[in-house]
């Protein structure tokens, strides 16, 4: 049966760990530590999935995955189809009507590295896969949760998923939708125990929202806008930028998928 984040002691006895829809390290130091106790004890490969490179694992990690913001439904199907066997009848045809290469072109995510994480995980025995709370806010929920069941069924992984919600799937596996786009300002949320009134953002980011170090912006959501402060981090790329909730929080950042396309706006001063 799957784990729920309450029983993780599986993530320190593993040799190849998986970790998909989180960014482990600002997400859950709990999970994070274990990780690292993995890989010391055990030299456990680290395959991280997430379409926001982690400076704090880069250490670490064997392989790094980046995939489109949106596209995790498409992920999944792609790990269901190399790591599955002894498939059901119905798994079988589903994977096979698959249109592999347009999910392969739209998440970003190349065959060739399914293939390399294929090759680490040979001779491993205790394999576990970290899924985090990116899918369980994404809208198609129900449906990635069929898939990552099917992928407990039939695959040899630890399946530990890190939300606490009550988590409903779908009786068979539905077709792959057509993947989501996401440009420019992007603002994703992580967990943290704090108040946080800033977002983290590349020197990338600051170009495209037209902002500077320390500048006072609001984050325009639909009919929604959030004021914050925006800090310059040079350890991150790309037009995502960060921005840490806790669990009080009320605003648009907390509610929903876990990235939001924003439009920034400066505070006039």
């Amino acid at each position: 049966m799957m784990n729920k984040n309450t029983n993780l002691e599986i993530v320190s006895k593993s040799d190849y760990i998986i970790c998909l829809g989180s960014m482990i390290s600002r997400d859950n130091e709990e999970v994070k530590d274990l990780i690292l106790e993995a890989i010391a004890k055990n030299e456990a490969e680290f395959i991280y999935m997430h379409p926001i490179d982690d400076i704090d694992l880069k250490l670490f990690y064997t392989q790094f995955l980046k995939y489109e913001v949106g596209s995790e439904e498409g992920v999944l199907a792609l790990l269901l189809d190399f790591f599955t066997k002894n498939r059901s009848t119905s798994l079988e045809k589903y994977l096979n009507d698959l249109d592999h290469g347009y999910i392969s072109a739209e998440s970003s995510a190349g065959e060739e590295e399914f293939e390399e994480m294929i090759g680490r995980s040979l001779d491993k025995k205790t394999k576990t896969i970290i899924i985090g709370q990116d899918l369980f806010t994404h809208e198609r929920v129900e449906n990635l949760y069929s898939m990552i069941k099917a992928f407990e069924e039939f695959t040899d992984f630890n399946v530990v998923l890190l939300t606490s919600d009550e988590i409903t799937s779908n009786e068979i596996l539905e077709d792959v939708e057509e993947l989501s786009s996401y440009n420019g300002t992007v603002i994703y949320k992580y967990n943290t125990d704090e108040d946080d009134s800033f977002v983290y953002g590349s020197e990338s980011f600051a170009r495209v929202a037209k902002v500077q170090d320390k500048d006072n912006i609001y984050l325009n959501y639909g009919k929604d806008s959030l004021q914050k402060t925006f800090k310059l981090d040079k350890n991150l790329q790309g037009t995502i930028a960060i921005c840490g909730v806790n669990e009080e929080d009320a605003s648009f950042l907390s509610r929903g998928y876990r990235y939001k396309q924003v439009k920034i706006e400066k505070v006039e001063e």
